[in-house]
Parts: structure tokens; sequence; C-alpha cells
């Protein structure tokens, strides 16, 4: 306290100085409407700096949140286009829940954890699971396209086998032309697959667009999947075999969406009894 004293005492003409000059600005500018409206523009230019840039750190903060209702806003878009022949089945939508009704697809957003690339084997774990009805034999897409189908199912997690994988096979076809074929992975290259069995009597370009066959219960028709690069003829079967610059960057994936085909177990049983009664 006494160190106060002494301080007050010690530079008495400074602070009376800058008293009195406070005294005389506020008298000034209440006394004169031209400094007080050029005050009240500084105060405002410098708190509305400050909002915005308390602002944009906020943002910033809730880029995660913005992320994740984006992500989910997505998996409702894919579902209306997964179900194309009927948009009114989704009744119900907000940023975290999606009510279907009578839908043959649904759609569950998912974050990639981990994710292999380099291996003949690859594989992809994500955040999601049992829990959220995340079953083995469902499709998996990003935004970009095709990114294979759920291996295994643990409660909270599920692993996806890559289609950058050599024991992965997907019906696909040429957009153009409708020719299906398998695709598979050759593991030489990790931006490339290769579409495998399409018939010498198919109109091939390069640059034509691969997509999904819908001819599985797995996958919707049409998903895109990439461009064709190169064409060979296998000499064993003197079929094509196409090579696939995939849209998808695999290296690099974060969201993806797994799809749910509602009517796959009666698909699925009816066509083993057709079987079954040749």
């Amino acid at each position: 306290m006494q160190q106060i004293i002494n301080y007050i005492i010690k530079n008495s003409n400074k602070l009376l100085f800058l008293l009195l000059l406070c005294v005389s600005l506020y008298l000034t500018i209440q006394s004169h409407s031209f400094h007080r409206s050029k005050v009240v523009t500084s105060a405002n230019f410098l708190t509305g700096g400050t909002y915005q840039q308390v602002s944009n750190i906020k943002e910033y903060f809730n880029l995660k949140e913005q992320n994740n209702q984006l992500a989910t806003e997505n998996a409702y878009l894919k579902s209306i286009l997964y179900n194309s022949t009927d948009t009114t089945a989704l009744k119900d939508f907000t940023p975290t829940k999606i009510t279907y009704k009578d839908t043959l697809y649904k759609v569950t957003m998912a974050k990639v954890i981990n994710n292999s690339y380099n291996l003949p084997s690859n594989y992809i774990t994500i955040n999601k699971g049992k829990k959220q009805k995340i079953m083995p034999d469902m499709g998996v897409v990003n935004s970009l396209g095709l990114v294979g189908i759920i291996e295994k199912a643990s409660n909270n997690y599920a692993t996806i086998q890559s289609i950058l994988n050599t024991k992965s096979q997907i019906n696909a076809k040429i957009k153009n032309s409708n020719h299906f074929g398998s695709l598979t992975w050759n593991a030489k290259n990790v931006g490339y697959a290769q579409l495998i069995d399409i018939p010498r009597l198919a109109q091939i370009r390069k640059g034509d667009t691969i997509v999904t066959g819908g001819k599985s219960t797995i996958f919707p028709e049409d998903i895109p999947i990439g461009k064709i690069d190169k064409v060979y003829i296998d000499t064993e079967t003197n079929n094509y075999t196409i090579n696939v610059r995939l849209f998808n960057d695999m290296t690099s994936l974060g969201t993806v969406y797994v799809i749910e085909n509602v009517n796959k177990s009666e698909i699925q049983t009816l066509e083993q009894e057709t079987k079954a009664n040749e």
C-alpha cells in the first residue's frame, strides 16, 4: 500500500495532467456534436472489428460441427438419389436425424479412422458398427464414388474391403454402352483398378466413365468409379481388360457413406430358393 501511495506522490503531476485531459476531452465531446459523432464512429469501428475477430474464431472452432452437419445432409441427398423413383419416401430430415419410409436404400454417414493402401489386401476402418446397423456386405461410397464393401462389424466399428484389394470383385459397367464386367485390382497402382471380362463387341473409348452395374444387392446402379485409361486384350479369355483411373484418391479418405439395401435378404432368399428348385 505504501508503494502505491509513493507512486502517486512521485507521479502526481502526470496523473493530474491525465485526469484534466480526460475531463477536457469529455467536455469537448459532450458540447460538440461533430466530435461526439467521430468518437461514436471510431468506437463502433473498434468494437465491430473485435466482434468480427471473435466471430471468425467461433466459426473456426465450429468447423467440425458444420462438417458433420454437411456430411449428414449429404447422406440425406444420397438417399434421395438412390431412391429417386420415390423421392417422397424420405419424409423427415433434420441435421442429426433421417427418417425413412418405404425406401430401397438407406445411407449412414461414417468417418474413416484407419486406411491401408500399400498392401495386396487393403482394408479401411470406420467409426460406425452394429449399433448403427452397419453389417457385412454393405456398400461404401463417398462424395467422389466407390470405396469398398463392409467386411466385418463390431458394436462400434467396421472394416471395409477396399477396392484396392486383390480379393475385391465388384459388378461394374461402361456407362455409355452398358457392357458389364468385374472391377478388380492388380496391386500395381493405387490410382487405378481393372475392369475385366468386357466382351470384344463392346464399343470402348478412352475417357468413358465406369460406374457400378447394379447387378448385385450391394450397390445401386451408376455410382461413379473412374474413367477408362487403357484397354488390353486378355489372351486367355479373348475379352477386354480395361485400366480404370479412379475418381477417388484412395490414400486420402475422410467421410464415407454406408449403403444398406433394405430388400437384400428377400432378394437373396428368393434367388437361393430358385436355384434349389432347378
